[in-house]
């Protein structure tokens, strides 16, 4: 893999529409920065290879190089990426109370490694007034403040790289599949410098379809909301085409059409819809409210999960055929999608 500067950067990734707001590039480097939503570069640098370049989710990557270094097998380029068991789960009441999606899974799973020391801190994407911000989560009850889905594109990454420069370690680190593609990328330490250090002890991936551009969405939440308190948003399983958002006067339900078309460019070449580059990935389990579908990838997401489950953190279950089924066509079809819309961009 070649690796360029934050001039190529620009030109091959944001110029064309297709940063998707990771964070992986911010932080890393003075010059890439976040605000409101979007990423800039404040400095016009002339390096001809940044970290920058090489830990960008849309420049070119060794997949095999990764799925060695995550997995430990070649790479074959499935549906649902490489794994070692689908289930279904849901947290128990052990976990402390909170706003959780779907079967608290996510929530449950940090809040079972931060307790018992499998990690010393959790990166994850809270919200300040409706707008996401990356939060690195010390405590159980900092991970349920951050258990509702935000559907908004948050530069989350950056506060990994703002860690690990202040030497904070044992990092748990929650994201969608290009930050899970991302941080892989900055744990296989592509300019090879010999000070570096993998601050990432466990990466947990959310299925995302699309992430809408956060700015635009705001505005169009606040017309709708008003001063509203928004509690949660959710997008009910097909064939409901509906976005429900949750306030403190009640329900909400828009016409999910309206909600993509704020929908970030960049997700229509992002063929992942299963976060293939984590050590666990969690998703909605469609037909089955209050449940959660996981996919178990790496042997150290296969101890977390079991370990969970002993502790009495996670109720699983195994996930029906026709549920995996559906799921693998569901993946599949968003991967044939970005290979469409990545030929069109380059007619």
């Amino acid at each position: 893999m070649e690796i360029l500067g934050s001039k190529e950067l620009m030109e091959q990734v944001r110029s064309k529409g297709l940063c998707t707001t990771c964070g992986a590039c911010v932080d890393i480097c003075p010059y890439h920065q976040s605000h409101k939503g979007r990423i800039a570069l404040t400095f016009d640098c002339d390096i001809a290879q940044g970290q920058c370049f090489a830990v960008c989710p849309q420049t070119e990557f060794d997949a095999n190089e990764l799925s060695e270094l995550m997995f430990q097998v070649p790479f074959q380029n499935l549906p649902l990426g490489h794994y070692r068991s689908v289930k279904s789960a849901k947290a128990t009441d052990k976990i402390i109370k909170g706003n959780f999606q779907n079967g608290g899974t996510v929530s449950a799973l940090m809040m079972f490694a931060l307790e018992e020391k499998w990690i010393d801190s959790a990166v994850l994407t809270g919200s300040k007034e409706l707008v996401p911000e990356p939060v690195m989560a010390d405590s159980s009850e900092d991970i349920a403040k951050c258990g509702t889905t935000k559907y908004m594109a948050t530069p989350t990454l950056s506060l990994v790289n703002k860690s690990a420069r202040e030497g904070r370690k044992k990092l748990g680190v929650v994201g969608t599949g290009c930050q899970m593609k991302a941080s892989a990328s900055i744990r296989s330490n592509p300019m090879n410098k010999d000070e570096y250090k993998d601050a990432i002890a466990l990466s947990l991936g959310l299925f995302c379809t699309w992430s809408l551009d956060t700015r635009e969405f705001l505005d169009y939440l606040k017309s709708r909301v008003g001063r509203e308190q928004v509690i949660s948003m959710d997008v009910p399983p097909p064939p409901a085409e509906i976005f429900v958002i949750k306030t403190e006067n009640g329900e909400l339900e828009l016409p999910l059409s309206e909600i993509r078309e704020m929908t970030q460019e960049a997700c229509a070449t992002c063929p992942d819809m299963t976060a293939e580059w984590a050590d666990v990935s969690v998703g909605a389990f469609e037909g089955k409210p209050g449940w959660n579908t996981v996919i178990i990838r790496s042997q150290k997401g296969e101890e977390w999960v079991n370990a969970a489950v002993e502790a009495g953190y996670l109720v699983l279950d195994d996930l029906p055929d026709e549920s995996l089924d559906h799921l693998i066509q569901g993946a599949g079809n968003k991967k044939k999608r970005a290979d469409n819309a990545k030929h069109e961009e380059v007619q």
